[in-house]
């Protein structure tokens, strides 16, 4: 769906919010290569410490436990990150595009239930890994978008969108002029 066909349905279009795939993408490959070398250097120690008290099963715990992690994480990240490849949400008068994959789907404000955003994580690396800033819309059909820091602006974004669910406020479009 071109973006003029959707600004008929969901009025003048406001903002474009692109999702950084290639940044999942690169992230996984990190983890992906991390948990690698994890697993090839844990198997040959745990091989070695069998039958020895020392040092050397805590290593190979601590190798296999990295590996296993960076291979898990890089998974899920890898299979995020083709699940949303080309994601981005066009902002309307009366609405969202939600764009993945070449497939849009208009969403009506009035179909968003809910918006749920939960602020800065204080975990180390949160905004690197895509986890300072996430920001849940629940749909009335039940469905749910995730949107992170991957997101250009996803704060803006989880803004507007309580504005416009919550509050009624709704943004203007382009060409549009305040009359406060």
């Amino acid at each position: 769906m071109r973006r003029t066909d959707a600004a008929r349905q969901l009025g003048g279009f406001v903002r474009e919010h692109r999702t950084d795939g290639g940044r999942r993408l690169r992230q996984a490959g990190i983890l992906l290569v991390v948990g690698a070398a994890g697993m090839a250097f844990g198997i040959p120690v745990t091989i070695a410490s069998i039958g020895t008290t020392d040092g050397a099963p805590q290593l190979a715990g601590l190798l296999l436990g990295v590996g296993l992690v960076g291979l898990g994480l890089g998974i899920w990240r890898l299979v995020q990150g083709f699940r949303t490849r080309e994601q981005s949400f066009d902002v309307h008068e009366r609405g969202l595009t939600h764009r993945v994959a070449g497939t849009a789907t208009l969403i009506p404000w009035q179909d968003i239930a809910s918006v749920g955003a939960r602020g800065e994580d204080g975990r180390p690396l949160a905004e690197a890994r895509g986890a300072g800033f996430t920001c849940d819309f629940t749909l009335t059909d039940g469905r749910r978008i995730r949107v992170d820091t991957f997101t250009e602006d996803a704060r803006q974004l989880a803004v507007t969108a309580h504005r416009a669910v919550h509050l009624g406020q709704f943004p203007e479009g382009r060409g549009h002029r305040r009359t406060d």
